[in-house]
């Protein structure tokens, strides 16, 4: 008789991907907007174009920064919190003690059961800090590199985002007619660019397409039509 294995299946959205997508989504939908916007101002696709870059440059950096420290801060948080967790262990074990119980209890075990725990975490110190530094204060130790990795791969994902609404305005010199294929182009962008969100994050994939191809409209619409007013 075969045997079945049981597989579990759980979801872990890496920093890596958190990032991909923070900076897609604003790299798709901001450029967008703003080409949207110019183009019920202006009928030259070239103006459209060198704002858009201006955009593109400004906004990834501003967005790598933003990344870089939103990761820095992280981490100095965390070091913070680990030196006043250790400190803790060493000056008031006996209510970092208490601390632990009630954090087993949570969990079923008995006084009789957690004690060996205790003695082995007072042989331990270290082991201690971290066990407390995940459990009671819900931290995970930051990858040092994080800052720098985080702030680049926010700002690329923003430029290659960016450069997708902009590319019809380079074929077209009418931004009327770029506007209409940079619409398709950037919905069709939205559509893939949500669906493997979804996918990636745990949600419905359609759902989430949906959503952003929602959300990039709205924006672009709202953009286009007050500047078409206020021309």
């Amino acid at each position: 008789m075969a045997l079945l294995r049981h597989r579990e299946r759980h979801f872990t959205a890496t920093d890596t991907v958190r990032d991909v997508v923070i900076g897609m989504s604003d790299g798709l939908t901001v450029p967008f907007a703003l080409a949207a916007g110019l183009s019920g101002a202006v009928a030259s696709s070239h103006l459209v174009i060198t704002a858009g870059l201006a955009e593109i440059a400004a906004g990834s950096i501003a967005m790598g920064l933003g990344g870089y420290l939103a990761a820095k801060s992280e981490a100095e948080h965390y070091d913070s919190e680990h030196h006043r967790e250790h400190k803790e262990v060493i000056e008031i074990p006996e209510e970092e003690k208490k601390e632990v119980r009630l954090i087993f209890k949570d969990y079923g075990l008995s006084e009789a059961e957690i004690e060996p725990i205790l003695s082995a975490f007072a042989l331990r110190p270290n082991d201690w800090v971290n066990f407390m530094m995940r459990f009671e204060l819900g931290i995970e130790k930051p990858d040092p590199k994080r800052a720098y990795s985080s702030a680049l791969t926010i700002a690329v994902s923003y430029i290659f985002g960016g450069l997708i609404p902009l590319a019809p305005y380079v074929f077209c010199k009418d931004s009327g007619a770029a506007l209409l294929y940079s619409c398709l182009v950037t919905a069709f962008a939205l559509f893939i660019f949500g669906f493997v969100k979804g996918a990636f994050t745990g949600q419905p994939p359609l759902k989430s397409a949906l959503q952003t191809v929602s959300i990039g409209s709205v924006a672009a619409l709202t953009a286009y039509f007050l500047a078409k007013w206020i021309s």
